[in-house]
């Protein structure tokens, strides 16, 4: 660790997984990966039997830009001896399960990852930066940042977050006792319906009582139709990086769905499962489903807690008792406090940092020393970037910068649908236009 190498990678989930196994046949590109967990770990709390990713197995880590690699999904099915068996399964989502599976094997060939290493502090000199993790000090002239988004937990709810009120995210580590106990579950999108499916399906016992609050005006699906999925392309991304802030954000707030609606697989299932518990089983378990629901408060109540929340049609408050609380209320990305050092060193727009075009933060350092981030440019890249579906293109993107090179094509394909302003008639074309009036008048 006494020599700079190139690249420094601070976090190691399946962005900079990604990245990794790209930059794997490139020795030269000389790299290494901190990450603080003693092995690779993919969202371990929410590793539910029957979740299924949301997006095409296509989009691994590395088969959109080198679909020839020795770690793309199929490759993983061909070394482990079941892709014959996997395509007779005729799986319409690959489950979550066997991707982390996948996910693990990849980060088992790599050796530039090094886990049980906390990175501490990150500073700057005037070509490289000093890395200071648990196991010693690192100097490297790039870094990427890959740490990921924290739990977004109310304001209400922070004070109580204990082994009753916690965040989905630690929903399966917590092992909490469900049976004959009243739940709510706060949250409307894929996590919340995963795990009210769970509960409701456990073979341990069923819950007494469920409820079920989400903001939105209803558990929607996600818009899975092949123009929406358009938003998830390279060609859309860079139409979005050059749009005003003030039009990315409006438009992210209008493609809610394409992202984060709940999977209508799942959204049958579920009501399958309700449907069997009322007319087939006769169970006592009650649920109640409420949407357009705003959490207002969360207090104790003898020995558990009282839920408060503000109905948006009548705005009217409403309140139930519940013994345990899943926080399903999603992620936020905050900068990880390593960087602490060098933050007022970065450029930042309203409450997020400035993203170049290459995924380089705009700071005041040397040009030739460029901190990527993955997963944190969503307002200036789009509804796919926090998503698997862009993350090899992303990490190839960041890989070409690394070495200086292009290691991999990253050419937008053209687009079904024309994003950019349509350009004007070339002059040739009005001048033909005006000498041909019969034309011109059709």
């Amino acid at each position: 660790m006494n020599e700079a190498i190139e690249v420094v990678g601070i976090g190691v989930g399946p962005a900079n997984l990604s990245l990794a196994a790209l930059l794997h046949p490139f020795p030269e590109v000389q790299c290494r990966f901190f990450e603080r967990r003693d092995g690779f770990q993919w969202h371990p709390g929410l590793m539910l039997p029957n979740a299924a990713l949301q997006v095409s197995y296509l989009k691994d880590l590395v088969s959109l830009v080198d679909p020839t690699s020795r770690f793309s999904f199929l490759s993983f099915l061909s070394a482990k001896e079941r892709l014959y068996s996997f395509i007779n399964a005729g799986f319409s989502q690959v489950l979550r399960r066997e991707f982390n599976e996948y996910l693990c094997w990849v980060a088992s060939q790599l050796p530039m990852l090094t886990f049980g290493a906390d990175v501490e502090a990150v500073s700057a000199g005037n070509d490289e930066f000093v890395i200071e993790t648990s196991i010693g000090v690192q100097r490297s002239r790039q870094l990427v940042i890959a740490t990921g988004p924290l739990p977004s937990i109310p304001r209400s709810a922070l004070p109580h977050v204990g082994n009753t009120v916690f965040h989905a995210s630690q929903y399966l580590d917590r092992n909490v006792q469900i049976a004959g106990r009243d739940v709510v579950i706060v949250g409307g999108g894929q996590t919340g319906a995963e795990v009210l499916l769970h509960i409701l399906s456990d073979a341990e016992g069923l819950p007494a009582c469920v409820h079920w609050l989400s903001t939105r005006e209803n558990f929607l699906p996600l818009d899975q139709t092949p123009f929406t999925n358009e938003l998830f392309t390279p060609a859309y991304a860079d139409y979005f990086f050059k749009l005003a802030p003030d039009k990315r954000h409006r438009l992210l707030a209008g493609q809610k769905l394409a992202s984060d609606g709940i999977s209508p697989s799942l959204l049958e299932a579920l009501y399958r499962r309700l449907y069997e518990l009322r007319y087939l089983e006769n169970s006592p378990c009650k649920w109640q489903l409420c949407p357009g629901r705003e959490l207002e408060e969360i207090s104790r109540s003898g020995n558990g807690w009282r839920i408060t929340s503000r109905h948006e049609d009548s705005d009217e408050c409403e309140s139930t008792r519940a013994n345990v609380v899943v926080l399903c209320t999603g992620y936020a990305h905050q900068l990880p406090a390593c960087l602490e050092p060098i933050r007022h060193r970065i450029s930042w727009e309203s409450r997020s940092f400035c993203v170049n075009a290459d995924y380089s933060l705009v700071w005041d350092g040397p040009h030739n020393s460029k901190i990527y981030v993955q997963n944190a440019a969503k307002a200036h890249r789009g509804i796919a970037d926090p998503n698997l579906s862009l993350i090899a293109w992303r990490s190839a993107r960041i890989a070409n910068g690394i070495a200086g090179r292009q290691l991999y094509r990253i050419d937008a394909p053209e687009s079904f649908v024309v994003w950019d302003a349509i350009a004007a008639e070339t002059s040739s074309a009005q001048k033909r236009t005006a000498l041909d009036p019969i034309e011109a008048r059709w």
